[in-house]
């Protein structure tokens, strides 16, 4: 809108002409398609929403670009030096910032069902939380595999859970972790 407001008296309606040219078109016509396909960047996968932030810098780099193209070279200079700094400190923010992991971990064990009480308290001491959801016999064998949701809440950077992961195949032999981005 600072773009359109400095080029507004530089165009317009003279008194010979018929017409007046909107000014106001372009730019909002611009602002409005990336808007659209900004929106398109946005997804949602349960309670996870992704995208947002790719939407809002496309829609920046936009206004950007329309005052570079208007010829507001110093209005699009401090826009871009603004802009990048805050996105790469974003950037960070987003690494450091806690979210929530979840994992799927499956066990073997004897068909004794102490493992079902056993692998969540082990859990919850080490500040995660683990749910039980399935139990499969072994076909000719003593054992079943157990299968667990497993849920903790770290910055993006951090490790997959190796502490508990060690602790839990001590006691019961730990047969498949897998990284779910699933809510």
């Amino acid at each position: 809108m600072i773009q359109i407001n400095i080029l507004l008296p530089v165009s317009g309606k003279t008194a010979e002409s018929f017409a007046v040219m909107d000014m106001m078109r372009l730019p909002l016509g611009i602002l409005t398609g990336v808007g659209f396909i900004g929106g398109g960047a946005i997804l949602r996968k349960g309670d996870l929403v992704t995208g947002v932030t790719t939407a809002a810098t496309l829609w920046l780099m936009t206004v950007i670009g329309l005052c570079l193209g208007g010829g507001q070279l110093l209005l699009g200079s401090v826009a871009t030096v603004l802009a990048v700094p805050t996105l790469r400190a974003l950037k960070w923010v987003d690494f450091v910032m806690p979210r929530e992991h979840r994992a799927r971990l499956a066990v073997t064990s004897g068909t004794h069902w102490e493992v079902m009480e056993e692998l969540p308290r082990l859990a919850q001491a080490m500040g995660y939380r683990m749910r039980f959801q399935e139990q499969r016999r072994q076909p000719g064998s003593d054992s079943s595999d157990f299968t667990f949701e497993l849920g903790w809440r770290r910055p993006e950077l951090t490790s997959p859970p190796l502490e508990l992961l060690r602790a839990i195949d001590r006691r019961f032999p730990v047969k498949a972790f897998e990284l779910t981005t699933d809510a």
